[in-house]
């Protein structure tokens, strides 16, 4: 039973549909009883790049640590955030360099190719708006960053991941296309 579960808000603005959708998660979780934690984007202080790549010492700052914290704490993550020409927005992307560290998310073993993930035993999902229609997200751009953020980021570090839904199109999205979004988020937080 995922009990435990981390809601991370991947939008760089406070006031958004994203917020939205992650406030409707996370009411949906408390409504079966699970401990969630909120984390924001927009609360946390660091430094998105990562000069000197990995060859440079990088220690987190206070919110990365004590995010880092979260992650290891949590059965399921759920991240919500909006898709930017094609991808995250720089400041998430800039999160998942700075915190999914080489030795501390995974390592590698010699003679094999592919890494051990320390986040084994946790679920991950996400719900991600855009203005791309999912149709054509899927078949014509084969949703390349669904794609990465789930085999490159998040079973790279050991996450089973469930569903990654896109969220579209927001641009034309009325009331009542919305309140449905909203509904399938609170459904996927009482999904435990």
């Amino acid at each position: 039973m995922t009990n435990k579960i981390l809601v991370l808000e991947g939008h760089p603005e406070k006031k958004s549909f994203c917020n939205a959708l992650a406030e409707a998660v996370k009411a949906g979780a408390l409504e079966v009883g699970a401990e969630v934690r909120h984390v924001k984007l927009t609360d946390l202080d660091f430094e998105a790049s990562l000069q000197g790549a990995y060859q440079a010492t990088h220690d987190l700052e206070p919110d990365l640590e004590q995010l880092w914290e979260e992650m290891k704490w949590c059965d399921r993550m759920i991240l919500v955030h909006p898709l930017w020409w094609g991808a995250a927005p720089a400041k998430l992307k800039g999160l998942f360099d700075r915190l999914l560290r080489p030795g501390e998310a995974f390592h590698y073993e010699e003679g094999k190719a592919l890494p051990i993930g320390h986040l084994k035993g946790r679920m991950a999902e996400a719900l991600i708006t855009s203005d791309t229609p999912t149709w054509y997200l899927r078949w014509i751009y084969r949703a390349g960053w669904h794609v990465i953020l789930k085999k490159q980021i998040l079973e790279f570090c050991g996450f089973k991941v469930g569903r990654i839904r896109n969220l579209g199109p927001m641009l034309s999205a009325n009331e009542q296309k919305r309140a449905r979004f909203l509904d399938m988020a609170r459904k996927v937080g009482r999904a435990v």
